[in-house]
């Protein structure tokens, strides 16, 4: 591909041979945030950028806070995999995806610097506004790719970033004792959970039985949206927290 003009002013350009055509004509709705996952940020873009990779995404964030465009937003990178939200099973074509360089859980989860994070914060506004970006659709990739992918991880500061306009959340309900549902329960509450989990936006199959892949969509809620402990049991804590966000949610809500 031949050089392109940056979507986003404050982005330098270093292009990615791996994108295509978004399929049927889709247009980004979607932000979904990556870490890296590597142990330096020159290697993961390199890495993006390499046509044996297979894979890439349209943003790139340094530590230092510079960013990197590698794929015109209008092109479809190769950043989602295998992925579902809403139904949707083609997050590509629906997203502009964005690394964070970021060695993420392989690396011990280090911190996001502050200057990583305002760069972030900046990139997904003028993404979000210039495309008309929901803001409960700005969504780590743990949450398309529950169980597969845990990026950019329960360190990412998501509070943050709805403090200054971008995405969705609410404060966390204190963990407390009393009753959870875990894996090898079944019945209408499980029901229920799976509904609320399935109305939000995750792949979750409606069954009545918490299942292994059940617990991995509760992980990766509880990462995104309840991050002080991550273990997959959906205790009162977390019910509580994705039924407030559920409530404020403008189709659902009052």
């Amino acid at each position: 591909m031949s050089a392109f003009t940056a979507d986003y002013a404050k982005a330098s350009v270093r292009i990615s041979p791996n994108h295509g055509e978004r399929v049927d004509g889709q247009k980004p709705d979607m932000l979904i945030l990556h870490y890296t996952g590597m142990p330096t940020a020159e290697g993961a873009l390199d890495w993006l950028c390499r046509a044996e990779s297979q894979v890439s995404s349209h943003y790139f964030v340094h530590e230092n806070g510079d960013v990197v465009q590698l794929v015109p937003e209008a092109r479809r990178a190769w950043h989602a995999g295998k992925s579902v939200w809403h139904g949707n099973t083609d997050i590509n074509s629906a997203s502009i995806g964005i690394e964070i360089a970021n060695a993420g859980h392989p690396g011990g989860l280090p911190r996001y610097p502050q200057m990583q994070v305002d760069a972030v914060i900046e990139l997904c506004r003028d993404c979000g506004e210039r495309w008309s970006i929901a803001p409960e659709r700005v969504l780590a990739h743990s949450d398309v790719a529950p169980r597969r992918k845990l990026d950019p991880g329960e360190n990412f500061p998501w509070d943050l970033l709805h403090e200054r306009g971008v995405g969705h959340w609410v404060s966390p309900a204190p963990i407390t004792g009393g009753r959870f549902f875990q894996r090898g329960d079944q019945g209408q509450p499980v029901e229920a959970l799976q509904s609320m989990l399935s109305l939000y936006g995750y792949g979750t199959e409606i069954s009545g039985e918490f299942s292994d892949k059940m617990a991995g969509e509760v992980e990766a809620f509880q990462r995104h949206f309840r991050p002080e402990r991550v273990d997959g049991i959906a205790d009162f804590s977390t019910i509580d927290t994705l039924h407030r966000l559920l409530a404020a949610l403008p189709r659902y809500g009052a």
